[in-house]
């Protein structure tokens, strides 16, 4: 039966600095495309928002247009009605048919007044969507063109970046498959829970890189002797050597340069 190798904590811990060195090149990548998705989500959610409120008020100035037409149509009834009460006064037998018809007449009167103020406050309420309508078309074509101008930047960027960040988040994968899952687990932790996602940090003119707390001469000789993991007592990040961090920074730049 073949033996199976046994992983020493040198290569446990260049294994680990590879994997936060490829980790971060994808948050780097990332951090280049900054907010603009969001941005981009943003603008499409105004943009639609705007199309639906343009909608509801061409339906509105639409239906207000109606009202018009039937106030004009009662309109027009009423004239009718009048007319004809007019011309029955002609032959009415007594005073009391002709005052019926009065009454109708002045119901009619009535009526074409109220329709006719109807008309003056819906030209008014036309007069104001139009307006509104006008302000959110121009509102509409400025966030259009802005969008268009953000997807262009968002499509640029992700042109150049995504396939090496898809390759980089693969290869983080491959890496993460040669550490064992204590350590992935450990290290993810302290990603979620230090500043830039740095779990694994050099040793940098005698203190933590990335804290800047100064690590004990004796601690750092034994972060050099590379026979345990030690960890940042300030930060929780996982401390390396720097000859070691010079090493594993030239081999991934060749990583990178080709992907």
């Amino acid at each position: 039966m073949a033996k199976i190798k046994e992983v020493t904590v040198e290569e446990r811990l260049r294994a680990l600095y590879d994997l936060q060195l490829i980790d971060s090149r994808v948050d780097e990548i990332r951090n280049v495309r900054g907010e603009l998705p969001l941005e981009v989500r943003d603008l499409e959610d105004e943009v639609a928002g705007l199309n639906i409120r343009l909608e509801k008020l061409l339906i509105s100035l639409e239906a207000t247009d109606s009202e018009i037409n039937g106030k004009k149509i009662l309109i027009e009834e009423a004239k009718a009605l009048i007319k004809k009460y007019t011309e029955q006064q002609k032959n009415v037998r007594n005073n009391r048919e002709y005052n019926s018809l009065t009454k109708e007449i002045e119901f009619q009167e009535l009526e074409i007044q109220l329709a006719e103020k109807h008309i003056k406050e819906f030209k008014a309420q036309i007069e104001q969507k139009k307006e509104v309508i006008a302000e959110t078309k121009e509102r509409l074509k400025e966030r259009e063109t802005h969008l268009k101008h953000k997807k262009g930047e968002l499509d640029a960027i992700l042109a150049e970046t995504e396939k090496e960040e898809q390759a980089l988040i693969a290869k983080s994968e491959e890496y993460k498959t040669q550490i064992e899952e204590r350590l992935i687990s450990a290290y993810g932790r302290i990603r979620k829970n230090v500043k830039n996602g740095l779990a694994v940090v050099p040793i940098e003119r005698g203190a933590s890189g990335g804290s800047f707390f100064t690590i004990p001469p004796q601690i750092q000789v034994e972060i050099a002797s590379r026979k345990k993991i030690i960890t940042d007592e300030h930060s929780g990040r996982i401390l390396v050597d720097e000859e070691l961090a010079k090493e594993q920074r030239a081999k991934m730049e060749k990583l990178f340069s080709k992907l």
